[in-house]
């Protein structure tokens, strides 16, 4: 919590993560780790919405972008870039 310096929630992850976050407008945070699966979580609560399971370890922070008004995110897993459309 940035007003108060504590913590706000904790997501436990199987192994340290070389991922970064990234956090979007509407309080969505991604992530990864070393297990291979991307998370989904509620930035406001840390509650999962949902986690894939890509293969291989998630070696770096997950980017999003617009294309026709969609907005996608993307992030590499082992030597490979995944891409997901978000939901409207």
């Amino acid at each position: 919590d940035p007003r108060s310096g504590g913590a706000a929630w904790k997501f436990e992850q199987f192994d340290v993560s070389d991922s970064g976050m990234l956090t979007t407008a509407s309080d969505l945070l991604f992530t990864g780790g070393r297990e291979g699966y991307f998370h989904a979580l509620d930035a406001r609560t840390g509650e999962e919405l949902w986690k894939a399971s890509l293969g291989a370890q998630i070696v770096m922070a997950p980017v999003t972008f617009m294309v026709d008004g969609r907005q996608y995110l993307s992030v590499i897993s082992g030597h490979t870039l995944v891409t997901f459309a978000l939901r409207d």
